[in-house]
Formats: C-alpha cells, structure tokens, sequence
C-alpha cells in the first residue's frame, strides 16, 4: 500500500504564485474529510495544488461559483445543500449531472483559439473566455460502495431508501438504473418522495417503487438524510413503524462519525453495516481524475479518510 503522507507536513512551506487551488463549498462544511483526501491524492500526484473547504449559504453559491472561475481555481466539490441549486448555476452540463439531476463536481475550463474546451490548469497564462462544467461522481460512487463495503449489487434486491433530498434523489435514481427489485422511498416531505416515485416509473418501468415503510424484510437500509451528523441527532426512521431486524444491511451515508445511532442500532440488530466513507472516497477519487486526467491514487486517499475519520 503507497505511504500515506499527511497532507499539512507535506505542503508546509510550499504554496507559491504558481499553486493552484480547488476547494469543497458547503453549509455546514467544518465536518468534511474532503480537504485531507483531495491532498494526500493531490500529493501523491506531484502537483503544485491545494484543496480547501469554504462555508457557502445557498443564497450565496452562484457567487461564490462565479468567485472561484475569476479566480481560476482548477475545480470545486459541492455538497449539502447545493448539489440540485448547481444545476441552473454552471454553463455546461456533463451527461452525468443531467442523468442523475445534480451537480457535486465542477471543472473549470478555458476556450483556446480554436474553440476547444480545456480544463483551465492546462494553460499557461488565463484564457480570457471561462466556463464551468458540471459533472456527478456520487451516483457511481454509491454503488461502487455498497459493492465493496456490503457486498451487494443492488440488482434484484429490495431497499428501503430514507431522505429524498440531493443524495436521496441521486440514489434512488441510480439504485433504480442499476435493476433494484423493490424501492422504498421515506421522507419528512412526502411530496419531495412522491416526485421521485413519479419519475423512477417514467423513467424505470420494471423497477416496483413504493412510498413508505416496507411491509416484510428487505435486502439494505439506506440512509440518505444528514441525521446521525450532529450529536443529539434521532434515529432518521420511526421505530414504530420498521425494525431494523426486518434488514440484512444499513448502509449510511454520514461517515462522521463513524458509528452514528443507525448504526449502532444495526449492529445491535444483527446488520451488516458500513459508512459513508466509501462512497465518499469513490466520488473523490472521480472527481480528481476528471480534474487532473490522471488515475487516482485510491489507496493513499482511502488512507487520509481512514486517518482523519477515525484518528
């Protein structure tokens, strides 16, 4: 396994004129691993960038997208709560982003003379025309981790999916693309799973979607809601109404802390369970690699997730 060097020691000292930058926005923001994964990888690639966090309101964020292409950052990460609001915020749309309706990775690009779109760091001096273009890593990521962490395909299983916000709406679509057997859709706001229900059956006829709890056992538990992320939190099902002994794995997609209540309660239920780790680890990785056109470094940014994750 490569070595893991932290990123802080190994930039100490280093950030020059020529140093690039890309960064994370979210609201709330200080809990992201992101920085400490994006740097050991962008380390390991020997280049001369730095990925930082900002705390962006929603109002604010098409500012603060337009702010990072003047200031010709190489790219940006979105998460909670602007993912859906990117969408009408970049100029070019990646068929991923319009596959799954949200936009969790920009590269920022230049025209050159001929006309062509280059991602921005490959040029010299500032091109004078700028765009962003928006791409999704997280739907692949997902399955990539339910795959690794869980074993499972998603393919002939039935799953109960709770939340129906940005990751919500990206997971369900996905899980429903990949071939999941039955889906159980649960959110606060019925409409928001209702309008999901609607486009999974336009979309994917022969997936059997269903608002609600499951009747009988299922395969997973999925949990896309940010509950289990601040302390005090509840549980982001009704225990009257499910039982997490009715699952045979919970996945969650908060990854700190590593063990939230849903968690623990699948453990103590008998569950197989893992994090959000990997999923945010895969989206990563795909996000550096459209950035920078090289393979990226899997194992050392898992290593720098694992570090700061769990000390």
């Amino acid at each position: 396994m490569p070595r893991y060097i932290p990123p802080v020691a190994d930039h100490a000292q280093t950030v020059s004129a020529s140093t690039r930058l890309c960064a994370v926005y979210g609201f709330p923001v200080r809990h992201s691993a992101s920085p400490a994964m994006q740097n050991a990888g962008i380390a390991a690639l020997g280049l001369d960038w730095r990925y930082t966090a900002a705390e962006v309101r929603p109002e604010q964020l098409a500012q603060a997208i337009a702010g990072a292409q003047a200031m010709h950052y190489v790219g940006l990460n979105l998460t909670v709560p602007h993912k859906l609001l990117a969408l009408d915020m970049v100029e070019a749309l990646d068929e991923s982003a319009r596959e799954w309706g949200a936009v969790n990775t920009i590269l920022f690009e230049g025209q050159t003379d001929s006309g062509d779109w280059r991602a921005i760091h490959e040029f010299e001096t500032a091109p004078e025309k700028l765009r962003s273009h928006g791409f999704n890593t997280d739907a692949d990521g997902i399955t990539q981790s339910l795959r690794e962490d869980l074993g499972m395909e998603v393919r002939g299983e039935s799953i109960l999916l709770l939340g129906a916000g940005g990751a919500g709406r990206v997971a369900a679509l996905k899980i429903a693309a990949t071939g999941v057997k039955e889906l159980f859709l649960v959110n606060r706001t019925a409409s928001k799973a209702e309008a999901i229900a609607t486009e999974i059956r336009d979309r994917f006829p022969a997936v059997q979607v269903n608002l609600g709890y499951p009747p009988a056992e299922v395969d997973l538990v999925l949990n896309a809601t940010s509950l289990g992320l601040k302390p005090g939190d509840p549980l982001p099902f009704d225990p009257a109404a499910f039982s997490l002994g009715k699952s045979r794995a919970v996945y969650d997609m908060v990854y700190r802390p590593a063990e939230t209540p849903l968690l623990a309660a699948a453990t103590e239920a008998g569950c197989k369970t893992a994090n959000g780790l990997g999923m945010l680890l895969h989206q990563g990785a795909k996000a550096l690699e459209i950035w920078t056109g090289q393979t990226a470094p899997l194992e050392v940014m898992r290593q720098a997730l694992k570090e700061t994750i769990y000390g």
